[in-house]
């Protein structure tokens, strides 16, 4: 019956098992299924949040890394939702590279590796733009002094900033060590999820839920059989 939960079958679910699991009845994949979802919803929270300071500070590489995250998120959602174990192999495979590019952003704000956090990579060399945090941070305080008496740049102007409490580099570093720790954590459950939703179809073939032949079959008998003219004797 559409709409009803059978807590027997693993059948698609509603959005509302997600956060909101049956209290009564709850066999081990929806209760995997529903932290799995939780994780991912606080996940996409996660990148969003990163996704709107880089675009504050024009951050043009962590911007579409952002954007595709958020996206595989969401299909990973989508395949818990809707028991659908390829869809959160792929998330689990994005979880990998997703820690590896925020481990890359950690090396390049340390400068470690011969990288520096001053070039123009994280921007594709389209600008000279830096991180938000750098004239944003907290108690970060702008100044800015006109170049006086220099051709050409009368309108211009030279900004500094003092009395910053934290580096901004810092921040971005605990932003991506924030990133690779949900990444880790979604890792984990996205495994768990798929090793209970493959368990549950395993078991279910074993019954013979998808055989197509069942167990207990009557032989059906040729039509001129059972329709077989019968003669009595005269």
């Amino acid at each position: 019956m559409p709409g009803k939960y059978n807590p027997s079958t693993p059948d698609r679910w509603p959005t509302s098992f997600c956060l909101n699991p049956p209290e009564k009845a709850t066999p081990p994949n929806f209760k995997a299924a529903a932290d799995s979802c939780t994780e991912q919803f606080v996940t996409s929270l996660a990148a969003l949040e990163r996704q709107v300071f880089d675009f504050l500070g024009y951050q043009w590489a962590p911007i579409l890394a952002n954007f595709l995250h958020i996206i595989i998120v969401i299909l990973g959602l989508f395949g818990t939702i809707q028991y659908r174990p390829r869809y959160i192999v792929v998330y689990a495979i994005w979880t990998a590279i997703w820690v590896t590019w925020n481990i890359f952003i950690i090396c390049f704000y340390l400068e470690a590796g011969g990288l520096s956090k001053d070039s123009e990579l994280l921007t594709f060399n389209i600008s000279r733009h830096q991180s938000w945090w750098s004239e944003n941070g907290p108690g970060c305080v702008r100044k800015e002094t006109p170049m006086v008496g220099l051709k050409g740049l009368d309108s211009h102007s030279y900004v500094s900033v003092i009395g910053c409490a934290l580096e901004y580099r810092y921040i971005e570093v605990m932003h991506s060590a924030l990133q690779i720790l949900v990444a880790l954590v979604g890792f984990v459950y996205a495994c768990y999820v798929v090793s209970v939703f493959t368990e549950e179809e395993d078991s279910f073939d074993f019954i013979g839920g998808f055989d197509p032949f069942p167990l207990y079959h009557v032989n059906e008998k040729p039509s001129n059989l059972l329709f077989k003219q019968t003669y009595l004797p005269a």
